[in-house]
């Protein structure tokens, strides 16, 4: 596997936990492998599906430690950066880096709603504290705030700012930062129901969610894309729809946990203040789930 940073399918994977509250290492290494044996191209830890507003700064580095001793120098390993401080957030930078990160995902800072000069600023604080490569998350429709193609014209004078992660949900802007730009940012799409067509558009990958249940269709879309194959593309896509809008709810955590569960590769649990699901909303989950296995594609093995 390629050590190429920022280019194909990265799941940003679940936390699993146990009843208790602790981190469940043994399902965590269970959905690891299946994301390897699938052909994922790297691994994101302590993202918003992993649950980072409810992890400790120290569970994350465990995390950043058990993954790094799993997988070893073959796979790229991205930590998530979400702080509500410059101060802390280069702290963590720094720590990642000397645990042996191989990239960084940064937000931008989290409650305080800062204006462009005060995201850029954070931004590069971060990014000079360090030499780790940084993909920036840009997500102005869940933390509030959007990073402009002019904001990153002035955060491309920084070598270690690669990437970003574009989940504006406006597929212009993938056009617009390649007109822009070029090739100086890797673009991986960042929203589920729009990735193949981010991918057909130019991005370099995806930062997925549904690959925490399904890593091998979400890997055979991409492949299928980077070949050309589109209608092979599209077939698995209209099938897995129903199941990627799950990606854009509020809860999108517990909705993919339990897609995950029917997979044997994860548990419900999640940390409060989230609550495992109930009811009608667990049932018309389930429902989703349930009715996607009866026209699963059968994929290629060599796809």
């Amino acid at each position: 596997m390629s050590k190429e940073l920022w280019k194909g399918i990265y799941p940003a994977l679940l936390t699993p936990f146990k009843e208790d509250g602790t981190i469940d290492y043994d399902m965590f290494s269970k959905n690891l492998t299946a994301q390897l044996d699938a052909g994922v191209h790297g691994l994101i830890l302590a993202g918003s599906l992993g649950e980072a507003s409810t992890l400790s700064t120290e569970e994350k580095f465990e995390l950043l430690k058990f993954t790094k001793t799993t997988v070893g120098n073959d796979y790229p390993v991205v930590l998530n950066i979400a702080e509500q401080g410059t101060r802390e957030a280069i702290a963590i930078a720094k720590k990642a880096e000397e645990l042996g990160a191989d990239g960084l995902m940064l937000l931008p800072p989290m409650r305080y709603k800062a204006d462009s000069r005060e995201t850029v600023e954070f931004f590069k604080s971060v990014a000079k504290s360090t030499s780790l490569p940084i993909m920036i998350y840009n997500n102005p429709v869940d933390y509030g705030i959007f990073v402009t193609v002019e904001m990153f014209e002035e955060l491309a004078l920084l070598p270690n700012i690669q990437a970003v992660k574009e989940s504006s949900r406006d597929l212009t802007n993938i056009t617009r930062m390649i007109n822009r730009f070029g090739d100086r940012f890797k673009v991986l799409g960042g929203v589920d129901p729009i990735s193949l067509e981010s991918l057909m558009i130019g991005a370099d990958g995806l930062v997925a969610g549904l690959v925490d249940a399904y890593p091998r269709e979400t890997v055979a879309i991409y492949n299928y894309v980077k070949s050309g194959n589109y209608e092979e593309a599209i077939k698995i896509y209209r099938w897995f729809m129903p199941l990627l809008e799950l990606d854009i709810h509020p809860k999108l955590v517990q909705y993919i946990k339990l897609a995950a569960v029917s997979e044997g590769i994860s548990n419900e649990y999640v940390r409060a203040p989230r609550l495992t699901l109930i009811g009608e909303e667990r049932e018309r989950v389930l429902n989703v789930i349930e009715a996607s296995k009866a026209n699963r594609p059968q994929l290629s093995v060599n796809v």
